[in-house]
């Protein structure tokens, strides 16, 4: 047979044969056999500590040898897409004035170093991409001094917010906070303020006082205009709460108030403000802890006028007192009211700061935390400049200044266990059902993409061996003891995608 007639003959078959496969799938029958798809394989990055307080790091981030899913059922962390709850909206922590001034205007870092640390911070493919920032809205115990935005001399008043400045934040919050946002502008700000301006307390001081009632309509407006000038420069605020840690803590600019105070202000002046300018950021109720949810929390949330109000987002928690179930307990009254971890301090008093934060991760998160943020991002070696409050507090990162390593800056272990999280679950991820116990507690995540993370932490002092099941199909993991591993696939059919 001629060349060019055998040719025209195999493809006039390939045709005839794809068409008949066609008509096949048409009609509902199945044309034959196909090679399933590969079960993908899991990337693992593991978290090691070396000393009893676990805050020498061994092994940050580390990426282990892979895994492969094999066919049949294993137990363990049994993994289940199906079965949805939160949404993810970030992970992160501050620019407190102490942060944000060690990284910039105090010139303890060049720029280099700078620039390396911000990336390390908030970029994903090169560092660990925090995705969520609640800045203090003024000054808090981590800051060199006591300000707000509307300062005057003692016996002065500013009602029409003449005075009102963000000057402060001009040197190192705000093009900080730009600056992150440009790394990873996935990026949500959230701000707290510790107080109001003096002038419009009961007392006269940032430290301690309440808020006068005919200030009222006043401080809702200055959160206005600091969230429009925050705007304006290039950062807009998706968040607020009306006061950080209501009466807490004396000997630091601070506010009293009751749950009653709180629901007025927030129902009569502050949502109404935000409603008036336009503005979509929500307002948050809370910001304190678990065991304070019924006296500062619940006056707030249980006011159907707030709670159904466009410019109210929830309920903000730290991480410090209570049980954390109590998340779950107000989740369960009201289904739709969104929950956010937003203060988790390291600091000298913590036993095991490894073991703490994978345990608080993971148990706020498995109880709809939508978000889990650290403290100050930074601190320097003596944990300071501090303004009264904390003096012992650590940052995920630690500058050193004026001592022998000037000018250089570590990561912490509260900056490898937040990566667990932040590298490899991506803001608008769900959290997904799996299986959990004592000795490895774990939470589940689906990226909009469809990869799946699971964080998981062994709280024995033995290695454990760790077996993942998805879709009928198990991997194994032999988890060194006290370490956290984050294990992380992409959807069936993918090709393999990690932070890294």
């Amino acid at each position: 047979m001629p060349p060019g007639r055998l040719r025209r003959l195999l493809a006039a078959t390939t045709v005839a044969a794809l068409a008949g496969a066609t008509a096949l799938v048409a009609a509902g029958q199945d044309p034959g056999p196909r090679r399933p798809a590969a079960p993908p394989r899991v990337q693992v990055y593991l978290t090691t500590t070396t000393d009893p307080g676990g805050r020498t790091v061994g092994k940050g981030l580390e990426r282990q040898r892979p895994l492969t899913f094999r066919p049949g059922p294993g137990g363990g962390i049994t993994v289940d897409p199906s079965r949805t709850y939160q949404t993810f909206r970030g992970g992160g922590a501050s620019f407190t004035d102490t942060a944000a001034w060690l990284l910039g205007s105090s010139r303890t870092l060049d720029d280099a170093t700078r620039e390396a640390t911000l990336r390390a911070l908030f970029d994903r493919r090169h560092g660990i991409g925090l995705s969520f920032l609640r800045n203090p809205m003024g000054a808090s115990d981590l800051a060199r001094y006591g300000y707000t935005y509307d300062d005057l001399p003692a016996g002065r008043t500013d009602p029409d917010l003449r005075h009102f400045s963000v000057g402060h934040d001009l040197a190192d919050i705000l093009p900080l906070t730009a600056r992150a946002r440009a790394l990873n502008p996935a990026l949500t700000v959230m701000a707290s303020p510790w107080t109001a301006p003096a002038w419009m307390k009961d007392n006269g001081s940032l430290d301690q006082g309440r808020l006068r009632a005919r200030y009222h309509g006043t401080y809702a407006r200055y959160f206005v205009k600091y969230l429009q000038a925050y705007r304006a420069h290039g950062v807009p605020v998706a968040y607020v709460s009306a006061q950080n840690e209501p009466t807490c803590c004396a000997g630091l600019p601070s506010m009293r108030w009751t749950g009653a105070g709180l629901a007025r202000f927030t129902r009569d002046a502050l949502l109404p403000a935000l409603r008036g300018a336009g503005l979509r950021t929500k307002v948050l109720a809370l910001d304190w802890n678990w065991d304070r949810y019924a006296r500062f929390g619940a006056p707030v949330v249980g006011d159907p006028a707030i709670r159904g109000h466009p410019n109210f987002g929830g309920v903000a928690w730290h991480g410090y007192a209570g049980d954390v179930a109590e998340q779950s307990r107000v989740h369960d009254r009201h289904p739709r009211l969104a929950a956010f971890g937003t203060e988790n301090s390291g600091g000298a008093w913590v036993a095991d700061q490894h073991r703490e934060d994978l345990r608080d991760l993971i148990a706020a998160t498995r109880n709809w935390s939508s978000s889990w943020v650290k403290w100050s991002l930074a601190v320097d070696q003596n944990g300071g400049p501090h303004h009264g409050g904390c003096a012992t507090c650590t940052g995920l990162v630690t500058v050193h200044r004026g001592d022998a390593a000037h000018g250089s800056v570590d990561r912490t272990v509260e900056y490898y266990t937040m990566g667990h999280l932040t590298k490899f679950v991506r803001p608008g991820a769900r959290r997904i059902a799996s299986t959990t116990s004592a000795e490895v507690p774990d939470v589940a995540w689906r990226n909009p993409d469809g990869s799946t993370a699971v964080i998981a932490y062994n709280a024995t002092d033995t290695p454990r061996r760790t077996v993942l099941t998805w879709h009928g199909h198990h991997a194994v993991y032999r988890l060194p003891a006290r370490a956290s591993v984050t294990f992380v696939w992409p959807a069936r059919g993918a090709a393999a995608r990690t932070g890294r």
